[in-house]
């Protein structure tokens, strides 16, 4: 066989067959094996010494063959293959699209300024985002700047979005038709003083904050990339959210980092000892 999955492919045979050795004969295998690979790993170093002394072609040419490359890929004799800097890119943004896509917004590529710049655009509702410049710093720039230790700067294309004139005309159509009811969602008592309940209503997650006999109701997440602020730290009348900092005054719902956003707000009212939230849906 010269083939290198028909190779791998017989090596795992194997190893699935001394899987079902009991431990005592294992531990020989591995121990063989070990052996065997450190005997190959000496040998293979010395060879590339030589091979680099006397005729470095050679060697190149040698490890462009797949299945010398990956046996000396698997004794860490040569560096694993480095994803191009798009694709590094394109991960990093995958890592923060979630967050976004939460707030109906999403980030696109818009070029690579070589060595040490990306332009890219935030798109959807994230365009016109108060909080856009924050996104950017504290989210989408720091994700790419750990995949692509070689980019340096990170910048923002403004371009005017359609997208909150479609959602405007979309909705207005349909307004008389937007109705609410108010809906039991806790007990006073299930609500610690001071501090926030996290609950699951109609598909929808929201957090309850206690003040004395004042009550507020939010949606849970936060306004920056839509993470959830349950278990953020509530100081103050203050909660931080756990994942970037963010600051939300509990009694406002007013964010404190960036004034111009907030927590989106619900109706709360008591009726003996149950509290009620008024939600708005669509018939």
């Amino acid at each position: 066989m010269s083939n290198l999955e028909e190779l791998v492919q017989e090596i795992n045979r194997f190893e699935a067959i001394i899987s079902e050795w009991d431990e005592s004969q294992r531990c020989v295998a591995v121990g063989l094996k070990r052996a065997i690979e450190a005997l190959h790993k000496v040998a293979l170093t010395n060879l590339i010494k030589s091979l680099k002394e006397e005729s470095m072609p050679a060697l190149r040419h040698a490890a462009c063959d797949e299945v010398v490359y990956a046996v000396l890929l698997y004794h860490e004799l040569v560096k694993p293959p480095k994803a191009s800097l798009e694709q590094r890119i394109q991960a990093a943004f995958e890592e923060v699209r979630p967050g976004l896509k939460s707030h109906n917004g999403d980030i696109e590529l818009v070029a690579i300024k070589p060595p040490d710049t990306v332009e890219l655009k935030l798109i959807g509702t994230c365009s016109s985002c108060p909080a856009s410049t924050l996104t950017l710093s504290q989210g989408v720039e720091q994700a790419i700047k750990n995949h692509c230790p070689e980019i340096t700067n990170v910048i923002a294309v403004n371009k005017n979005s359609s997208v909150n004139t479609k959602v405007s005309s979309f909705i207005s159509p349909f307004s008389s038709q937007l109705t609410s009811s108010w809906v039991k969602v806790a007990t006073i008592e299930q609500v610690p003083e001071l501090g926030v309940l996290a609950v699951q209503l109609a598909g929808t997650s929201l957090i309850l904050y206690r003040q004395g006999v004042t009550f507020k109701c939010y949606r849970n997440a936060c306004a920056h990339l839509g993470n959830p602020l349950e278990d953020g730290k509530v100081e103050n009348g203050v909660i931080t959210c756990p994942f970037h900092g963010f600051e939300y005054n509990l009694e406002t719902g007013k964010c404190l980092i960036v004034p111009d956003i907030s927590l989106q707000s619900y109706p709360v009212k008591i009726k003996g000892d149950n509290l009620f939230v008024r939600l708005q849906k669509f018939e």
